[in-house]
């Protein structure tokens, strides 16, 4: 689908492919769910440029990084922190764990327990954690990239649907094309400790959610997207449907991606780009494989015609 990065965003995007070759588009995705407020999963084969995608866009964006490498035996302490007794002091203070980086890769998050899992839920919706009765405010923002391999099933533990909805977006890396990897290959990529100062200040980051967040959408654009909601509800196709943390998901990042082409406004373009990443991790077909792809065939088959 053709669309237009606004100058305003393309040194940022420009910057992050240096490292991550001929993946514009995949820079601009992640770049939207960050300015919208959400979450990221990145669902691919290990070696495909993941991690490099995290590294890349917390130090173009100035954030602080942090990462959890998740294992079976990793306990929610581990992720959210712990009190512990001081002897010096005669006290219990609180040790502070990887959740309060700004910006958290979430490595092969489905390689641990469903409990250590769920030490994520908290912090994903509402950004706070709760320990021992006491609540903790996280950093803002606060944005996790998630990752899993979906081709593995030793050792693994499939994300519960509660888990998968606090991501707003999900999609895959891909191989790069021949051009790009033949680049890759001779070494002309730079190496992540090469990036430069920040392109953006945390004050111009708020400015951006902000901006973000109060592009508009017609009239007909809302019948446009509560069409979609109420198919994958009523069509019978799928599992379930969209729930209304989908619906929202689905309207933040329809208007980030607009605010990303210089617009303030929302057109019918801006859904068909990002409904399938917002949807495919959330559909479920009836009879057997979701993808990103037959996701979005789906839903535009029946309802784009009606606009």
């Amino acid at each position: 689908m053709n669309y237009t990065i606004s100058s305003e965003f393309t040194p940022i995007i420009d910057a992050v492919e240096m490292h991550l070759v001929g993946k514009r588009e995949t820079i601009a995705l992640s770049l939207a769910t960050f300015f919208a407020r959400g979450h990221l999963l990145l669902e691919d084969i290990p070696g495909v440029g993941k991690t490099t995608l995290a590294k890349c866009l917390s130090q173009v964006l100035g954030l602080d990084f942090g990462r959890i490498q998740f294992t079976s035996d990793m306990l929610p302490s581990d992720i959210l922190g712990i009190n512990y007794y001081n002897q010096k002091e005669g006290s219990f203070i609180f040790r502070k764990g990887p959740i309060f980086s700004p910006f958290l890769l979430a490595d092969e998050i489905n390689r641990s327990m469903p409990k250590t899992q769920s030490a994520l839920l908290q912090a994903m919706e509402e950004g706070i954690v709760t320990i021992d009765a006491v609540s903790y405010e996280l950093n803002k923002p606060f944005f996790i990239i998630g990752t899993q391999n979906p081709y593995e099933e030793i050792g693994t533990f499939p994300l519960p649907n509660s888990q998968l909805d606090r991501f707003m977006c999900s999609f895959g890396i891909g191989y790069p094309d021949r051009v790009s990897e033949r680049d890759i290959i001779r070494g002309k990529t730079e190496n992540i400790s090469t990036l430069d100062q920040p392109l953006l200040t945390q004050a111009q980051i708020e400015a951006y959610m902000k901006k973000a967040s109060l592009a508009t959408l017609s009239d007909t654009l809302l019948d446009f997207l509560q069409n979609i909601i109420e198919f994958t509800r009523n069509s019978g196709r799928f599992e379930y449907g969209l729930s209304t943390r989908g619906a929202l998901a689905l309207t933040a990042m329809a208007k980030s991606w607009a605010m990303l082409q210089g617009r303030d406004y929302v057109i019918p373009d801006d859904l068909q780009m990002i409904s399938s990443v917002v949807c495919s991790h959330r559909l479920v077909f009836k009879e057997g494989t979701t993808t990103t792809k037959r996701i979005h065939d789906e839903i535009f088959t029946h309802i784009f015609p009606d606009i």
